[in-house]
């Protein structure tokens, strides 16, 4: 079996370091190509030193990472510190990396790599808000039909939001940029918030990362372990959702999850619903479909996956 080459645009930020794990504990179905890093958990100075500790962690000082937009497109930048602590990382253990940034920003990686690339070849995943995804697309028109599919984590229709009542975070912060990855006509696949709310970590789900008998596996329970007590405030319910998990899980095992094709848009005029993705779930609109948006998960069928994966780490 070929396997899927990725680009992982991400803002870490405590998920999308344990996805980043899995990820690479999937390099037999998975050739990570980069980490492009964007601000929005946390500002892109940590958010690029974050996912190059992230990579040592995983023994993988060999995975280019490129920094990408420190801004939003139009907007001052809003971040998560109240979920992810100050440095992204809060509540693990962090150290200086020594493996370096690379020279390019990450949005020319980002052109250059998929015009170099066979068509339909390379599969863009972006966990955090779409900035670098949507200059890409805007300074080389070209590249969209060279993508063969982008998965990304971002939106909410029926869980509500998350930073705002109509609004999911990565959305949220460039609702822009949002708007001009779905308007793009790639090949889109959705996880919203409908979908990574029914993936929650558990005690036992936590315990069977807990005794994996490598450095990772533990490594992985303490960072959802920090990232679920922010959820508890917040919604009271015991368990974080695996935003960012599920979009390798998806990678990974598509069965595991269901949705429809339909039509969405995102809200960047009102300041009331800034960033909301409104979901034409009965095709009432007459607008074409636009993404695969997903609302079902086999949450331990995804648990069970992300250990398999975590389990071939150090």
């Amino acid at each position: 079996m070929s396997r899927l080459s990725v680009i992982f645009d991400t803002d870490p930020g405590l998920d999308d370091a344990a996805a980043i794990l899995a990820l690479l504990g999937a390099s037999d179905q998975v050739d990570l190509l980069a980490l492009t890093t964007v601000a929005g958990n946390v500002g892109l100075p940590l958010t690029s030193r974050n996912a190059r500790i992230v990579c040592e962690w995983a023994g993988r000082p060999d995975v280019p990472v490129y920094a990408g937009c420190e801004q939003p497109l139009l907007r001052p930048l809003v971040t998560a510190e109240q979920a992810h602590g100050k440095t992204g990382l809060d509540g693990v253990p962090i150290h200086e990396p020594d493996m370096p940034l690379q020279g390019r920003h990450a949005v020319d990686f980002i052109i250059d790599t998929l015009r170099a690339a066979p068509a339909g070849t390379i599969t863009l995943c972006p966990v955090g808000p779409l900035t670098n995804i949507a200059l890409a697309l805007s300074k080389a028109p070209d590249i969209a039909p060279r993508i063969k599919e982008i998965v990304l984590m971002g939106g909410s229709y029926f869980a509500g939001g998350n930073i705002s009542p109509a609004a999911e975070f990565n959305v949220f912060v460039d609702p822009e940029a949002a708007a001009i990855v779905l308007g793009s006509g790639v090949p889109l696949v959705m996880l919203p918030l409908d979908v990574t709310h029914q993936v929650r970590s558990s005690a036992p789900r936590l315990a069977r990362l807990r005794a994996l008998p490598n450095r990772c596996g533990p490594l992985a329970a303490d960072i959802l372990a920090n990232h679920e007590r922010h959820d508890v405030q917040r919604y009271g319910q015991h368990g974080a959702p695996m935003h960012d998990p599920c979009v390798v899980a998806y990678l990974l095992q598509p069965s595991l999850f269901s949705g429809r094709r339909v039509n969405v848009e995102v809200e960047t005029a009102s300041a009331l619903t800034r960033g909301a993705t409104v979901v034409d779930w009965w095709g009432v609109s007459g607008r074409a479909a636009n993404a695969l948006y997903l609302t079902e998960a086999d949450a331990d069928g995804v648990f069970a996956l992300l250990a398999d994966c975590l389990a071939k780490l150090p």
